[in-house]
């Protein structure tokens, strides 16, 4: 037993389980890498934008070079695209670094944060590894229970997780209801909104105005890269608050997080319409039919906003193994309180099939 003087909060704290990658799935059951097909972890499934992937062929010649530190142009890019300033945004590795970055800024022993039950595992965690208390707030239909959690704010909290569409049910809250949550949490209090998901929505609720007019300086919004536009290897992600919040948050990032090839594959992919348009598609008309599709094997299915699926399947992490074993991961639910269930990410109808097919299996 080491005798380190280790900190205290880190003793139960969890390790974050990502989606099994292929090669380990592999190796473990014997298959061919190229015959495993991943529905674990919400990827795109077209793969990365094309323009990020011949920008990148740019940078390669100049990697010995430390990037851009601030991050200058693409900053500017996705400031100017929300009609706001470079001072607004704060760029971090993957958005679960600018979740740390709220950490540091406001959890220590003493605080509080707010989520809710079957929320991203990444709030409790890092709160738990500041030192701060974790409030949870029971679900709704698998969804944020909005007017519960704002009741649940004491003098002792200091932060707000609110993804929408939530990870990992997919749910999505109603316009009315996040909108009183904006302009009801108390000014000590910051509500972050998690909008990884915001592309693929007809019409989102839009809470840029909030931050152009300073009127919500407690409000940060969360987006990333991973998603829409196939960059989840390239980890980006972003914050979006008052340019007093924001540099604050700039205080305890690293210098150089965000690397030369980041930097180039973002700024290509935002130019590139096209591939976010066919993605949204394909996930469209994925939604649909592995809606179908498990409501016709007799399986609930919670209604998904995002690019992935919650599955009710009974022993899930039993389908779990047996889906891998027919060479297709998914994400077993287990660890978020939801043994019954599976979440299945959206892939290509091809994917898709597959996946359907051996799930059939899997449940005979």
């Amino acid at each position: 037993m080491s005798k380190l003087p280790l900190n205290p909060a880190l003793q139960g704290l969890p390790v974050y389980q990502p989606g099994r990658p292929i090669d380990e799935v592999a190796r473990e059951f014997g298959l061919p890498a190229a015959e495993i097909i991943k529905l674990a972890s919400n990827e795109n499934p077209l793969g990365p934008s094309p323009r990020a992937l011949a920008a990148m062929q740019e940078v390669l010649a100049r990697l010995h070079l430390y990037p851009d530190g601030s991050a200058f142009h693409l900053k500017k890019r996705l400031a100017t695209g929300f009609a706001l300033q470079p001072e607004n945004v704060v760029l971090g590795n993957g958005s679960n670094e600018i979740i740390e970055f709220v950490g540091h800024a406001l959890m220590r022993p003493g605080t509080e944060i707010v989520v809710s039950q079957y929320c991203f595992a990444i709030y409790p965690l890092i709160a738990r590894m500041m030192g701060a208390s974790v409030i949870t707030v029971p679900a709704r239909e698998y969804g944020h229970d909005l007017e519960a959690m704002r009741r649940a704010i004491t003098p002792s909290t200091t932060v707000v997780f609110v993804a929408n569409p939530n990870n990992p049910t997919g749910t999505l809250v109603s316009r009315d209801a996040l909108l009183s949550l904006v302009e009801s949490v108390p000014s000590h209090v910051l509500l972050v909104v998690d909008e990884a998901y915001i592309e693929f929505l007809d019409d989102p609720v839009d809470l840029l105005p909030w931050i152009r007019s300073g009127a919500r300086p407690n409000l940060m919004l969360m987006r990333t890269f991973s998603k829409i536009h196939g960059l989840a290897g390239l980890r980006l992600g972003y914050g979006i608050g008052t340019a007093d919040l924001v540099q604050v948050l700039e205080k305890v990032r690293q210098p150089f997080n965000i690397n030369a090839l980041v930097q180039a594959a973002a700024l290509a992919a935002l130019d590139d319409a096209d591939h976010v348009q066919r993605t949204r598609d394909t996930n469209r008309a994925g939604l649909v039919y592995l809606t179908r599709e498990c409501r016709d094997l007799g399986l609930p299915v919670v209604p998904s906003a995002a690019n992935f699926l919650l599955i009710e399947v009974g022993d899930g992490q039993k389908v779990f193994l047996e889906l891998q074993r027919r060479g297709v991961i998914t994400s077993p639910m287990g660890g978020y309180e939801m043994p019954r269930h599976i979440r299945i990410s959206v892939g290509t109808q091809k994917e898709n099939q597959r996946c359907i097919a051996a799930l059939r299996e899997a449940l005979a």
